[in-house]
């Protein structure tokens, strides 16, 4: 649905004070779908999800804590720059997205940091190698290659309370502005992966900016001194990446849940890509 729909589903609900705001409360985003292949019939640094990197000769396969992590999915950008309509993503490149193997790591604590990496590369892929698993890293740890069709869609914030400042709103409305989230997606979409670029995050617990804003710099203590003033750069974070409980992939994230990679607007445009902070909620 694009914003104009928006608008009228908004309207239509009873919402018409929110139709103004339409441009704080969608987003851009990058559709991933996936189809499961033999990874040998991908041509290196293909755009993908699961089986193995291609990385460049030296480049080293991330770990933590002593294991290798698990390889989540490589972006070629070239792939995704006709459905960047915001152009927030480097043009040309390659992103390789990994994850603790153990799946320990959700994002909630400080000590956490370093239980993914996000790796980024702009210049010639044309000497890239397909990397194999090391063979520390488990089998239930390493998932199926799938191809990557790409698709721009707009997503709606699910709390507007947040992006609109000085919102009055109430539980009714909030019920009823769910009830407008629900009709945005149709039942065959609701069955599908909800693999993402940007955009805002089909979100299953809470709003994830303040733990990104607090969490990555140590904070964990609502009432630390350093929460008030930190607090208000929650809304600096971007969704970068979210990868879905994907049954064609293999892939699990705790009871039927999500990864989120998050970055810092600022650190998204100067292509800081190792300044990500990572969250995963399950139901």
């Amino acid at each position: 649905m694009d914003k104009t729909g928006t608008q009228t589903a908004l309207a239509t609900a009873g919402l018409s004070q929110l139709t103004k705001s339409v441009d704080l409360l969608t987003q851009p985003s990058i559709r991933l779908y996936t189809t499961p292949v033999e990874e040998a019939t991908l041509s290196i640094g293909k755009s993908k999800i699961g089986g193995v990197p291609d990385l460049p000769a030296g480049m080293s396969w991330p770990e933590w804590k002593g294991q290798p992590q698990s390889f989540i999915a490589q972006i070629r950008l070239d792939d995704v720059h006709q459905y960047d309509t915001g152009g927030l993503l480097p043009p040309h490149g390659l992103l390789w997205f990994f994850y603790d193997a153990s799946q320990q790591a959700f994002g909630d604590s400080p000590s956490d940091s370093g239980a993914w990496r996000v790796l980024f590369m702009d210049g010639d892929l044309s000497k890239l190698q397909r990397a194999s698993a090391p063979a520390q890293l488990p089998t239930q740890s390493r998932f199926h290659a799938c191809a990557v069709a790409f698709a721009s869609e707009i997503t709606l914030t699910q709390q507007p309370e947040l992006e609109i400042p000085n919102l009055n709103w109430s539980a009714t409305e909030q019920q009823q502005y769910e009830t407008v989230l629900s009709t945005l997606t149709s039942s065959d979409d609701r069955t599908k992966a909800h693999n993402r670029l940007l955009g805002y995050p089909d979100t299953i617990q809470d709003d994830m900016r303040l733990q990104c804003q607090l969490v990555s710099q140590g904070v964990t203590d609502a009432n630390d001194p350093r929460t008030a003033a930190l607090s208000k750069g929650a809304l600096d974070w971007q969704l970068l990446l979210q990868i879905d409980s994907d049954e064609q992939a293999g892939m699990r994230w705790g009871n039927s849940g999500m990864l989120y990679y998050w970055i810092k607007r600022a650190d998204l445009q100067t292509r800081h890509f190792d300044r990500t902070w990572l969250v995963l909620q399950s139901e």
